[in-house]
């Protein structure tokens, strides 16, 4: 306890300014992931259902969701550029010394990242310059460049869970680095596999829930319809599976970092049989008070029988693992996250039954609304698994090998609070700004699918693959189209 103690008065103060700095700027920009990973995939969906059937609606729901992943990708610029910076100037120790080992995560991540922005404006463009199924083509490796992100930010990710790949020499600085162990960690597939899961359930359920929407104010159109059904069945079939990954994630913490595991389930002292808490809160002495306890079942889901040796808290010296209010707040991050999952599969299971029944969408409004707020439960849940990996972990940056205290900056605090200051005005108007221009795409699409006099400007609002119109000029005469030699696919007419 006084070692712990001596620690704790040596921690340096820029360190609470660096990290709420850096929770903030993650927590925000985390919110967008999902999209810039799953949002191509969705529009290629949509985009091949549209040319395989000669369907009008889905070609158009595919243009309309590429310009919204084109704003979403511009305000993902600014979101993960300022992180990137961030590690490097507020955790300068880390990448001095760990740079070597775990960096090329990191250019992955960038190569990947250059690679989306000029495949993502090729497909934008390519909706009047391309034939259709060439332009098709162009959108697939758009897909696989953002699975090449997701794959360099977890690979960092899970190396900074589960550090290998490296010796130390004889001053403690890693030597020998072996690039394949380092990035493929003992936790990299459950970890890597899980985010898809959640990225792809996010990105899905929230179109649906737009739609969702239209649906309850009475837009029954076709149209709105199938830009429910799609990405709600995509969401759907991998709602259980999610959860599969999730728990083999979760048996993966157990295994290789059970310090972890103990502060997700606030187990305070080794031993068996031990019961899983729903919520509650740990106290410094290991007493919980509050929560639902069921007996035996934490040791069951670690090990698959009730004599399973669950880890405790206590199993480590004080100042190497989460504080019990650290361990509370990772054990309430991880209980909202299971919980909301659960929920989400009685959702799955409600839209599945109805569909094998009668192939059509549940009649209960009900349905419509739980699916409309699903969206905004699976980034609640994406928020909660950050939480529960990066606080779960501490006081360490990389397990077991350095503290959060040894590799924050020099700067003084008072500027790291200046520099969080700036960074919320920055964010609150970049978010601000995305949420505007989608909403004025959306109403210039409204009125240019009620057939409004004026035809709405810019590219997206024409049909693909067809004739663009002009927008009137001076209030006279009707529009005129460019010329246009391509055929559309089949039943690909005016329309909108």
């Amino acid at each position: 306890m006084t070692h712990a103690i001596d620690v704790l008065a040596a921690t340096p103060p820029q360190l609470l300014p660096a990290r709420e700095l850096m929770a903030f700027t993650l927590a925000s920009h985390i919110l967008l992931v999902p999209f810039g990973v799953a949002l191509p995939f969705l529009t290629l969906l949509m985009h091949h259902r549209g040319l395989r059937r000669g369907d009008e609606a889905a070609l158009r729901l595919a243009r309309r969701w590429s310009a919204v992943m084109a704003v979403q990708f511009a305000i993902g610029i600014v979101t993960g550029t300022v992180l990137s910076f961030e590690f490097g100037l507020l955790w300068p120790g880390m990448m001095g010394r760990w740079g070597d080992v775990f960096g090329l995560a990191f250019g992955i991540e960038a190569w990947a990242f250059f690679l989306e922005a000029v495949l993502l404006a090729v497909y934008l463009y390519g909706w009047r310059t391309l034939r259709p199924w060439p332009h098709f083509w162009v959108g697939v490796p758009l897909c696989a460049s953002a699975l090449l992100g997701a794959f360099g930010i977890i690979a960092a990710n899970s190396w900074m869970n589960t550090p290998r790949g490296f010796t130390l020499d004889a001053s403690g600085r890693p030597a020998s680095v072996d690039v394949r162990r380092a990035i493929f960690t003992p936790i990299f597939g459950p970890e890597y596999w899980h985010f898809l899961g959640a990225a792809y359930m996010t990105a899905a359920y929230c179109v649906a829930g737009v739609y969702a929407v239209g649906l309850l104010r009475g837009r029954r159109d076709r149209y709105h319809r199938l830009g429910f059904t799609v990405p709600f069945t995509v969401a759907a079939v991998l709602t259980p599976v999610q959860f599969m990954l999730g728990d083999s994630l979760a048996r993966a913490v157990f295994h290789k970092q059970p310090v972890k595991f103990s502060a997700m389930e606030i187990v305070w002292r080794t031993g068996t049989h031990v019961p899983e808490y729903m919520f509650g809160r740990l106290h410094s002495d290991g007493s919980i008070s509050g929560g639902i306890k069921i007996p035996q079942l934490d040791s069951i889901l670690a090990g698959f029988s009730p004599a399973t040796k669950v880890p405790g808290l206590t199993a480590v010296p004080a100042d190497t693992r989460p504080t019990a209010a650290q361990a509370t707040l990772v054990h309430w991050a991880f209980d909202i996250m299971v919980t909301l999952g659960s929920l989400l599969i009685l959702l799955a299971l409600w839209y599945g039954w109805s569909w094998l029944r009668r192939r059509d969408l549940p009649r209960s409004r009900w349905f419509l609304r739980c699916a409309a707020v699903a969206g905004a439960a699976c980034l609640v849940c994406v928020e909660c698994g950050w939480v529960t990996t990066e606080v779960g972990r501490q006081p360490w940056i990389v397990y077991q090998h350095m503290r959060v205290s040894e590799a924050v900056t020099g700067t003084h605090a008072y500027g790291l609070w200046t520099m969080l200051g700036i960074v919320v005005v920055v964010y609150a108007g970049a978010f601000a700004a995305f949420l505007t221009v989608v909403r004025k795409m959306s109403a210039r699409w409204r009125e240019a699918d009620a057939g409004g006099d004026v035809v709405p400007e810019g590219p997206e609002s024409d049909i693909p693959y067809g004739p663009r119109a002009l927008s009137r000029v001076g209030g006279g005469g009707p529009a005129h189209p460019t010329p246009d030699h391509r055929t559309p696919p089949p039943g690909n007419g005016a329309g909108g």
